[in-house]
């Protein structure tokens, strides 16, 4: 392996997690960073800049750096990156030899986003860097085995982006990226709430009610949240009670916009691989997965079964930790690295 690290890097909107060689996922935090404004000074990082979300002073901004899957603010990134990195090559001895860094990407990057990316990993401490597309190292840390001439179906809904694709011989045959997934979700939550019962949500407290009742498909037992927020009549606090049908109403016009993807890549297929799909299922990965009833409002759109993986949320970092374990076996192959692309 040579001296120093090999780390895989999930880089999404919502969260980081990176996965060093031998050691497994050692980091999970959400992608946000409070810069005091005055000084420039970062003042927190992940889970801790995460509860300022939205209540922070005037000199305090708490951003999240990434947008929709890409860079929106480089040198937040580059900053938030070198935090992370420094954490997890915590001893002398790693600082000292540089870590080579795979990174996932959607699929949808142009060659500038994917720049961008490789510049804040080196400027961040990296000394090489290696891009992985994010459905490949989800269908990976899914077990798929993906070098098969077998056709298999990956749909990753993360937090800015969800990646679907059909894999194949180790490459993407068919794919499409859309910017519409778990902050999506979100902000339609929070569309909802100002519409229907005039009150003001924020980021947090909209994810909240995702996480504990959202439902795309109807459940057997309505299930109840309480809430807080701002009255935009009276502008004083004020609690409700949401129901989860609310929230499968609320969440009805991004949903359908990933079921449609879904059913462009496969119009796109094919017809063999179509058929090995048909057999095999639809693999999902990605925290936006586990949204209530995803899985079956997918099955009963397309008429293919849906499994969820394992460890959903980790999956992309997982596959990214096995594309690592042979790293030195594929840097062999000339042809993968003139691509850019490590597949």
């Amino acid at each position: 392996m040579g001296l120093g690290m090999d780390i895989g890097i999930d880089l999404g909107t919502a969260s980081v997690l990176i996965y060093v060689k031998g050691k497994g996922i050692v980091l999970r935090e959400p992608s946000v960073v409070a810069i005091d404004k005055n000084t420039d000074k970062i003042l927190a990082v992940g889970e801790e800049a995460r509860r300022m979300l939205g209540r922070t002073p005037g000199n305090i901004v708490a951003c999240r750096p990434l947008r929709e899957g890409v860079i929106s603010d480089y040198h937040v990134t580059e900053r938030m990156l070198k935090y992370f990195l420094n954490k997890v090559t915590a001893s002398s001895f790693f600082r000292l030899f540089k870590p080579r860094v795979m990174i996932c990407v959607p699929s949808g990057v142009t060659e500038v986003e994917k720049r961008a990316v490789e510049d804040a990993a080196v400027q961040a401490g990296a000394r090489k860097t290696y891009l992985i597309e994010e459905p490949i190292a989800a269908a990976i840390g899914a077990g798929i085995d993906i070098t098969k001439a077998c056709g298999s179906m990956v749909v990753d809904v993360g937090g800015g982006t969800t990646d679907i694709a059909v894999i194949s011989l180790g490459g993407t045959v068919v794919s499409t990226s859309i910017k519409v997934a778990g902050d999506k979700f979100d902000e339609a939550i929070v569309r909802y709430m100002r519409k229907k019962h005039n009150i003001m949500i924020g980021e947090r407290t909209a994810e909240d009610l995702k996480v504990n009742i959202g439902t795309v498909f109807p459940r057997p037992q309505e299930v109840y949240m309480d809430i807080r927020g701002r009255n935009l009549v009276s502008g004083l606090p004020k609690t409700i009670t949401v129901s989860s049908s609310e929230l499968m109403e609320a969440l009805e016009e991004p949903v359908s916009s990933v079921v449609e993807a879904v059913h462009s890549v496969l119009e796109r297929t094919p017809p063999e691989l179509a058929a090995d799909i048909s057999d095999r299922g639809i693999v999902m990965t990605g925290g936006g997965s586990l949204v209530y009833g995803l899985d079956k409002l997918l099955e009963h759109k397309t008429g293919i079964k849906v499994i969820i993986a394992d460890d959903a949320v980790s999956a992309v970092a997982l596959g990214t930790g096995k594309v690592l374990e042979n790293l030195d076996l594929l840097r062999a192959n000339e042809m993968a690295r003139s691509s850019g692309y490590i597949f």
